[in-house]
């Protein structure tokens, strides 16, 4: 379920015919030996596609238009190999949707220097046309990616590659849709905002649910399914049992286990990618979904708990950006749950009652029984773990109430010191850059929430491309960040987008 599409990235090179027909043939010749070049590398993860010269108006308003309405075109790469007279792009410019790239390189990455005569000066102009171009595109106000480098540098390739991803998070934006289950979590404040703003801005669709509906769903269920489901658990997870006894266990495990077929089934029958739950409605259900949802977290659906629909989309989101990718350590919403202040130990418990995702997961996942205060109803199971160690980056969209900010978070994942024998949820333990004195206050002073989307897999600059590409403010906290200067940065961006 995690992508649908076989997307494609649309390789467009401009020129101009001043030069004549056989330097047009070598424009030509040269942009399909990059694009080949490119899909060899092994480094992007989807294909570019060469698409012929563009030369004329007409030529790139119905080039970019193609796009547009291409189900698989999420995107496309610009690069004038040649002089482009710029206001030949306005049109196709205004009418494009889709998300950008510049790729400023030239074919030849050496200049001929026994050779070289004005010829070659006419026929290899990135460094002329590529500025025309640009300047059109600032002139426009159009938010798009530029790359600069030779197109054949592994370091190039892997910020195309890096982009491509990003790309895929504002294509596949429009297609979110949450389902929420009851309401927010009375009397909380970030996990409300402005669900129409939010249509407008990211085309998220977010509706609400009675949560007796999806529990009809979750009775419908076959003992049968159930059955072969616990089954699957059994065989994949480690049983902790703790002295309950185990045919009472297992029935606790194969309540969670007919609430993910029944939940999944209505997402699908819907049409939903991402949902929340909150413990203060739980209608007929008979635990407060946890085994379940960290499954469907892991199938590739958002989650956010108590209502927080924005955590919900911005998971799903983070999980499709980085679908496919080789050797991806995980994407979950976590939530801050309390500090260690132990100088040179500092660090951040993350958890959360029973909802994080097993894709972040280090080592052995053991499924547990345990009572739970919240939710007035039977002990649920869950998945129980410590999460991975190594880089990743927090993510908290706020709304202010005249804008939404996204938040980002560089952080590095540890081991906490000692085990936690009594803790029976899911955790992982994180400093945040440049420390958690300074991180921690950056964040409030930014107005993050304690629900947070985290990954290992993307890095802060995509998101804040996204956040670029959606016409949202972006506030990064990272190892160069003081308090002086964010403070500042933050009222700039109080006027910038007022």
């Amino acid at each position: 379920m995690l992508l649908q599409k076989d997307y494609k990235f649309w390789f467009c090179t401009g020129s101009q015919d001043l030069y004549g027909e056989e330097c047009l043939q070598h424009v030509a010749e040269h942009s399909a030996i990059i694009v080949d070049r490119l899909n060899q590398s092994g480094i992007l993860p989807f294909e570019v596609v060469l698409k012929p010269t563009l030369i004329t108006n007409e030529v790139i308003r119905r080039t970019f238009n193609e796009a547009n309405t291409d189900e698989n075109c999420a995107g496309v790469i610009v690069w004038c190999h040649t002089f482009s007279p710029a206001k030949s792009w306005i049109l196709g410019l205004q009418e494009y949707r889709k998300p950008l790239l510049h790729l400023h390189t030239q074919f030849n990455q050496e200049i001929p220097y026994d050779t070289i005569d004005m010829d070659f000066m006419n026929e290899n102009q990135a460094a002329h046309g590529d500025r025309e171009w640009g300047h059109m595109v600032t002139r426009m106000g159009i938010e798009r990616k530029v790359v600069v480098g030779h197109w054949s540098d592994e370091r190039v390739q892997k910020k195309i590659a890096s982009w491509m991803r990003t790309a895929i998070g504002i294509i596949e934006s429009s297609h979110v849709r949450v389902m929420r289950v009851a309401d927010n979590m009375r009397n909380v404040a970030v996990t409300e905002g402005d669900k129409v703003e939010a249509q407008l801005k990211f085309g998220w669709e977010v509706d609400a649910y009675p949560v007796n509906e999806i529990a009809q769903s979750v009775e419908a269920v076959s003992a049968s399914d159930v059955n072969a489901l616990v089954d699957e658990y059994y065989e994949k997870y480690d049983i902790l049992l703790e002295g309950r006894e185990p045919a009472e266990f297992r029935r606790h495990v194969a309540v969670q286990a007919q609430i993910e077929l029944g939940f999944e089934r209505f997402l699908q029958e819907k049409n939903y990618q991402a949902i929340v739950t909150h413990f203060g409605d739980l209608g007929s259900l008979k635990q407060l979904p946890g085994l379940a949802i960290q499954r469907l977290e892991e199938k590739g659906y958002g989650f956010g708990a108590e209502g927080d629909w924005k955590v919900a989309a911005m998971v799903r989101i983070m999980k499709l950006m980085t679908a496919g990718m080789k050797d991806a350590k995980g994407t979950s919403m976590l939530e801050d749950y309390t500090y260690n202040l132990v100088p040179g130990k500092e660090g951040i418990l993350q958890a959360h009652m029973l909802e994080i995702c097993p894709s972040i997961a280090d080592g052995p996942i053991s499924i547990k029984c345990q009572p739970l205060t919240m939710g007035d109803r039977e002990d649920p199971a869950r998945l129980v773990f410590t999460a991975k160690e190594g880089r990743g980056i927090a993510t908290s969209l706020v709304d202010l109430g005249n804008r939404f900010r996204l938040i980002i978070n560089d952080v590095d994942c540890k081991k906490t010191e000692k085990p936690m024998p009594k803790l029976p949820v899911a955790t992982n333990f994180w400093t945040p850059k440049p420390s958690l004195e300074v991180g921690a206050e950056a964040w409030i002073y930014a107005g993050g929430a304690h629900h947070t989307a985290f990954t290992y897999d993307l890095t802060a600059e995509q998101m804040g491309d996204w956040a670029a590409a959606m016409g949202i403010e972006a506030v990064f906290i990272d190892e160069n960040t003081t308090i002086r200067q964010l403070r500042n940065e933050l009222r700039w961006n109080s006027v910038y987008y007022r």
